[in-house]
């Protein structure tokens, strides 16, 4: 069984989506409050009416929310449509679609027909009352409706519905190892010996609630002379429930600890990849993800869209995103545009990467040729000083063709040389001779996504290990470092042949200056600001070798 699509009306900023199609990974985008949590919390509150309905015995359906957390008019009601004089009301719709299996289940527990769709209703009142119908036309329509509690009972028991937030913490990772735990364990309840064991914790529990009720009978007699007798008990679904869902989640990462004092990464992390190893169950199985890419460093990011696209194997998911690695770019119409109180597809890459922010330079754009650089640094030196070195670089710069991409350290190159193939983008590669360096590149190789054809090592004669800023004329930015960063490069201390930043690190401590990798950035960055002012005479004549064949390779690639 699969959610076909959703929709909603009169639901906080949500006044009128239609129809939204759910594939195995939709992603929702959008700007600020512009209603995309807004439209998974619509979701989530219809999920929990229809499975809240399926447990129900002996009550009617339309007084089933009996709590504000569930739904509160004045908080959930579109405010601009208050004032009416006879409000519409909040309004959700799903479709499902059937298997053929689920089709003669259905036609066993229900006895009626169904050719596979099977569309709901839910609506809710101002009083928080709440109904649930079908809503299928046509032959056999009538009869369908007239059983309408009965079939949303029959979806409710086959959904398996999970709703991670924005906002994670420990009691988000383990709920949800909770609600795996307690559907386990629920087998267990029907295993003779196990029903044995819970009638003797019973027997045990009840000499100690029977003495505590003696204790609190006393004291409350003398108030209310007429109490006759005071009695604790324990009841058996609530004993049932809380040996299924009461559990501590210990996390050993070198010390064990309980996950409630872990970082927010950590908490975001558990929370998505406990759902990767969750058994297939039969019926409609939905994640829905509010920005996935909250708490985690960008490599982390990567690791969690990974972890997306394997649960879309057996699951839907739906997600909201501000993060252009989400966007699906195969099926554009997969992200839905959410906007002006609704939502709809996405007509092209284009109207994502608006929406998003996306710079020219950025991935979106699919262009033709992309240069990979170690650090926004790096880049932003580059874009100043390839046009020097090559007019028809500088063209490709200028009208996008080309574009520099940093990937944050030589460590995401494979990643990043992975996203830009699958955008047909041509890669050349410019990396650090150090260590970092050629461990990327030796990753990148054994997977296939680079070879020496299509990379450049900053390599300077008579070092052992080198980077771009060795390449530079220490001229250029030698002033910039004093004024700014009071410390004088004259220093013997950065003279030799190691490698730029080591140098550096030497200059800075013998002035008595603290040096880690935030100054190291900033010195970097100082560096290619002065470069971008003046371009012609950036390079070091004898360490330039190598930012010369860069160019020699690019202007061959354009060429192609």
């Amino acid at each position: 069984m699969k959610l076909v699509d959703f929709s909603v009306s009169n639901y906080r900023s949500i006044t009128s989506a239609h129809k939204i199609k759910f594939s195995n990974v939709t992603v929702l985008i959008g700007k600020n409050n512009e209603g995309k949590s807004n439209l998974l919390r619509a979701l989530e509150l219809a999920m929990v009416l229809l499975k809240t309905h399926a447990e129900m015995t002996g009550r009617r359906y339309r007084t089933l929310l009996e709590t504000e957390s569930d739904y509160n008019w004045k908080r959930d009601f579109p405010i601009q449509l208050q004032g009416r004089k006879n409000p519409p009301r909040t309004v959700f719709k799903l479709e499902f679609l059937l298997n053929d299996n689920e089709i003669q289940d259905f036609k066993s527990v229900i006895g009626s027909n169904l050719n596979g769709a099977l569309p709901l209703e839910i609506t809710i009142e101002k009083d928080a009352s709440a109904k649930i119908r079908v809503i299928k036309q046509g032959k056999g329509a009538k009869t369908l409706s007239d059983k309408s509690s009965a079939i949303a009972k029959f979806i409710a028991q086959r959904i398996h519905f999970n709703y991670i937030p924005a906002v994670r913490t420990d009691s988000e990772a383990v709920g949800l190892i909770a609600n795996m735990l307690s559907h386990e364990l629920r087998s267990l309840e029907q295993d003779q010996a196990y029903l044995n064991a819970l009638e003797t914790i019973s027997k045990l529990q009840q000499p100690i609630l029977d003495k505590l009720a003696q204790r609190v009978q006393g004291p409350l007699q003398e108030f209310l002379p007429s109490i006759k007798s005071v009695k604790i008990e324990v009841n058996e679904s609530n004993r049932r429930y809380s040996l299924r869902r009461d559990i501590n989640l210990v996390i050993d990462d070198g010390t064990p600890t309980n996950i409630e004092n872990k970082g927010d990464g950590v908490k975001s992390l558990a929370a998505l990849g406990l759902l990767k190893s969750k058994d297939v169950k039969d019926g409609a199985s939905v994640l829905a993800i509010e920005e996935p890419e909250s708490h985690l460093h960008p490599a982390a990011i990567h690791q969690v869209n990974d972890i997306i696209r394997s649960i879309s194997e057996t699951s839907q998911v739906i997600i909201t995103t501000h993060n252009p690695l989400f966007v699906d770019r195969v099926n554009v119409k997969s992200n839905i545009v959410v906007t002006d109180g609704g939502a709809v597809p996405a007509k092209n890459i284009g109207v994502i990467r608006d929406l998003l922010g996306i710079k020219a330079s950025d991935n979106l754009t699919h262009a033709n040729f992309a240069l990979v650089v170690e650090g926004e640094e790096d880049a932003l030196a580059l874009k100043s000083l390839l046009p020097v070195l090559s007019e028809k670089v500088g063209k490709a710069l200028k009208n996008n063709s080309l574009i520099i991409e940093s990937i944050g350290g030589a460590g995401n190159l494979s990643y990043k040389l992975s996203l830009l193939k699958n955008s047909l983008c041509a890669t050349y590669v410019l990396l650090d001779a150090d260590e970092a360096g050629r461990t990327s590149y030796a990753k990148a190789e054994s997977d296939g996504l680079i070879s020496s054809v299509s990379c450049t090592f900053v390599i300077c004669a008579g070092m052992q290990d080198s980077e771009f800023e060795d390449c530079i004329d220490v001229e250029i930015y030698k002033a910039a470092m004093l004024s700014e960063l009071d410390v004088d490069l004259n220093d013997s201390k950065f003279r030799g042949n190691a490698k730029w930043s080591i140098r550096l690190k030497a200059a800075f401590l013998n002035q008595g200056k603290l040096f880690d990798n935030k100054v190291c950035s900033r010195a970097k960055y100082l560096v290619a600001k002065e470069i971008t002012r003046n371009p012609k005479n950036a390079l070091n004549v004898h360490k330039r070798n190598s930012l010369d064949a860069l160019v020699a390779s690019l202007d061959r690639l354009i060429k192609m």
